[in-house]
């Protein structure tokens, strides 16, 4: 299993839909979460894209000194930026990284922030546009001497990558469409097919029916998926965090926010909202939990990820399990504020899970140490808990 984090570029605070408890966003708190996903062992970190979060290349770049092991998982926006300009960048941050670059194809789903990007093509061709940048990207990438291509909506000629990236042919492609275009171009092009946070059973669904489509192209996709997470010692202590994370929202900034999301034709937005429709309030826990744990709160005035895993570690555990057992491998999670949850669910989940990065103890002097804790009365350092047991 692979656990990232998240890179709050719109944003941060300790409750939702409000300005109160909210965070100055500047590159030192951006820093902050970086390195505590470093330095934690998270396998990377998601940077999200849109008019309303910082440029996700821009910080993700600002960020390489800072940072030794965590992969950056950054969005392309085929129909913004042409295939040999992002091939460029793409090698670019992967050779100056030393290979930690992720790629996260975004096609985008909001009619009116892409009109005032200067996209105008309905939901369908946007894909189309996407399965064209795609061979494009990848084609440059993989080394070709040249590549020509003319589709109906991309056409170079003569284009080429004169820099390879460390990784090879290229760096991972991350990608999530829940509409009958989306999954052609998953099973066409992506290695990892992202479904966001719903019920285990309709995840199912979803990884059958991609999985069915890459197998007519002869292709094996991995899968993940995206939640939020809200992890305690204890049940009650979890979902009391999670009372308040929405205690100051507003009948009003609630319907404001599903009236603007509803504007969206991504039709994974539909399906987060349909969630809503189901759950039926929003008041309390009976109405947002769609699923043991599942709760659909954060949803309520965010766009895109709308739910979260609440509860214990064995709880959260238990449900992560499940979504493994569906054959789901990647978890892009984050929590409010995700300076704190980020260490909050390193050490209540990593110990509890089969997590494929670890931290290399031989790395860092400070792991042979046997500080861990605080020192006691001067005298003795807290053992660790498993030398305890």
């Amino acid at each position: 299993m692979r656990l990232l984090w998240f890179i709050p570029t719109h944003g941060d605070g300790r409750y939702l839909g409000t300005g109160f408890g909210g965070r100055p966003l500047d590159f030192g708190y951006l820093r902050q979460i970086a390195t505590a996903v470093d330095r934690l062992g998270f396998y990377g970190a998601l940077l999200p894209t849109g008019r309303s979060c910082e440029d996700a290349w821009v910080t993700a770049s600002s960020l390489i000194a800072d940072t030794l092991r965590m992969r950056f998982l950054v969005a392309v926006r085929p129909g913004l930026i042409s295939p040999t300009l992002a091939a460029r960048m793409t090698a670019t941050f992967d050779r100056l990284s030393n290979g930690r670059l992720l790629i996260n194809v975004v096609t985008g789903g909001d009619p009116v922030e892409l009109a005032g990007d200067g996209v105008f093509q309905e939901h369908d061709t946007r894909y189309e546009i996407t399965d064209e940048f795609l061979h494009i990207w990848r084609a440059i990438l993989s080394g070709q001497d040249e590549v020509n291509f003319e589709g109906k909506h991309l056409k170079v000629t003569g284009a080429k990558a004169i820099f390879r990236p460390v990784q090879r042919p290229y760096p991972a492609l991350y990608f999530g469409g829940s509409s009958a275009a989306g999954i052609e171009v998953a099973a066409q092009h992506v290695d990892h097919y992202l479904s966001w946070g719903e019920p285990p059973d309709q995840v199912a669904e979803k990884i059958a029916a991609v999985r069915a489509a890459a197998a007519k192209r002869h292709r094996t996709l991995r899968f993940g998926i995206r939640l939020h997470i809200i992890v305690r010692e204890t049940e009650q202590e979890a979902w009391r965090a999670a009372d308040q994370l929405i205690s100051y929202l507003s009948d009003k900034t609630v319907a404001l926010a599903r009236r603007t999301l509803a504007r969206q034709d991504s039709q994974g937005q539909k399906r987060m909202l349909k969630l809503q429709k189901q759950a039926g309030g929003w008041r309390t826990r009976e109405a947002l939990e769609i699923s043991p744990n599942l709760w659909a709160g954060v949803g309520l005035i965010r766009g895109g990820a709308g739910t979260a895993l609440v509860g214990s570690a064995e709880s959260v555990t238990e449900r992560i399990q499940e979504y493994r057992a569906l054959g789901i491998e990647t978890f892009i999670l984050s929590g409010y504020p995700h300076l704190e949850e980020a260490y909050h669910t390193a050490e209540l989940l990593f110990p509890r899970l089969p997590l494929e990065h670890r931290i290399d103890e031989s790395e860092t002097a400070i792991m042979d140490s046997p500080m861990t804790g605080e020192v006691v009365a001067n005298e003795f350092t807290a053992v660790r808990a498993a030398a305890a047991s």
